[in-house]
């Protein structure tokens, strides 16, 4: 059977160590969602410059390195990329939960996609912090003349319905920012996406997020979690810390340079001291130390399990706050590039008491290897998210807002200020 071939979507994390870019497209092998695959066609990664915890602190660097990373994926695909879906993250993203009431439009009372869409519009219209832009609304349920937990209410009958949403907020300055810096590389921005949520897309199944799932991605300076119940986001949070704490305190434990204590934590880093010989030793110099230095793995891995503590502990109580700790079914799925730690989802599972996985892209055919690095989880999954909205009618505005969980489109409105701004 002849497959659909759709049109070529690129997913771009501009991240504080690393700027990836993953290109794919979707192929159909038959009618519904279950019979498409996606397909990574290309996948590129350069240092990042100009981004500190996830905020833009240099336009002109940050424009430079996305440049870079565009054109090494250009090469590999063979064909200029013209838009992409942009990943967003930082710790001035927030979340406020917001509900929408509407009276259902039609006389026979059944409740059309418009209505839906009214509604969610509805719950939109909150008293946002000053300086903050809306960057999804995602609905959790619905209710109809007091029906709740509806999951899909078109064709239902009723006249009055409720939506309960959450509303992601970012900074208006530093969306203005992220944004500017990718249109002077010459990219169009399909949409902004919580960088958090497109991992989920790319390595949760929805199995696991009907039953009770977390999603963790430890970056080098934040760590965001996105929880999901019933197959939709119950809580998100971005935490301030991130694999960089580890370096910082492998380099202060070891009396050494960062660089050194990088290349230490990736060649021999490990949670589990219990589980390491105490004859086992390291030397400084095979890691380009000036000096022989011999150092107690022991120790070294006594230093990270310290700190990879603390990140859990963080962790768990987010979990707390929404009284979930120990109770997701599914258990915490861990990816991004400071999920590589030895030993990892064994003192998670100690410390969260709940199942504890590495999540690598789910549903993927690819032709390079990077894709299988945890490191490119969020990369992929807006490829994944773009292929889902465009599937879902991303250009029909009656469905604006509903597809993927209802998020809304904010990147176009952005596209034509913005726009405005660069000379």
């Amino acid at each position: 059977m002849r497959k659909d071939i759709q049109p070529l979507i690129a997913g771009l994390d501009i991240g504080s160590s690393q700027i990836r870019l993953a290109i794919g497209q979707m192929a159909n092998r038959g009618e519904g969602e279950e019979n498409s695959e996606l397909q990574i066609l290309g996948a590129a990664s350069v240092p990042s410059a100009g981004v500190n915890r996830g905020v833009i602190n240099s336009i002109e660097d940050v424009v430079s390195s996305v440049s870079a990373c565009l054109e090494s994926a250009e090469r590999m695909v063979g064909v200029p990329i013209d838009s992409a879906w942009v990943g967003i993250s930082g710790l001035h993203i927030i979340s406020q939960h917001s509900k929408g009431v509407v009276a259902v439009s039609k006389v026979d009372n059944e409740i059309s996609v418009e209505d839906v869409h009214r509604a969610i519009e509805a719950s939109r219209a909150i008293a946002t912090p000053l300086n903050y832009d809306v960057l999804h609304v995602l609905p959790k349920y619905f209710t109809i003349d007091g029906q709740s937990n509806v999951k899909d209410p078109v064709g239902m009958t009723g006249i009055r319905l409720e939506v309960d949403s959450q509303i992601i907020l970012g900074s208006s300055s530093q969306i203005k920012n992220l944004t500017k810096a990718v249109y002077r590389t010459g990219l169009n921005i399909e949409d902004l996406v919580l960088s958090i949520l497109a991992a989920a897309e790319a390595v949760l199944t929805p199995r696991q997020k009907e039953i009770g799932v977390m999603v963790v991605n430890i970056g080098v300076s934040t760590t965001s979690l996105v929880v999901f119940e019933q197959g939709e986001i119950i809580h998100t949070a971005i935490l301030p810390i991130g694999s960089e704490h580890i370096t910082n305190d492998i380099a202060i434990g070891l009396r050494t340079s960062i660089d050194i204590a990088e290349a230490v934590k990736i060649e021999y880093g490990d949670c589990t001291p219990g589980q390491i010989s105490k004859r086992e030793e390291i030397d400084l110099a095979s890691l380009g130390a000036p000096e022989h230095e011999m150092i107690k793995k022991q120790y070294l891995s006594e230093i990270i399990e310290a700190r990879v503590e603390e990140i859990l502990q963080k962790i768990d109580a987010e979990l707390i706050r929404i009284k979930r700790n120990s109770l997701l079914p599914s258990g915490v799925v861990f990816t991004g590039g400071g999920s590589k730690l030895a030993g990892l989802t064994e003192l998670a599972k100690k410390q969260l008491r709940l199942p504890a996985v590495l999540g690598y892209p789910l549903s993927v055919i690819t032709v390079t290897d990077k894709v299988n690095d945890l490191s490119f989880s969020t990369a992929v999954g807006l490829v994944k998210w773009g292929g889902k909205m465009l599937s879902e009618g991303w250009n029909d505005t009656t469905k604006k807002g509903w597809g993927l969980g209802g998020v809304s489109r904010a990147g176009s409105s952005l596209k034509k200020w913005v726009k405005a701004l660069i000379p």
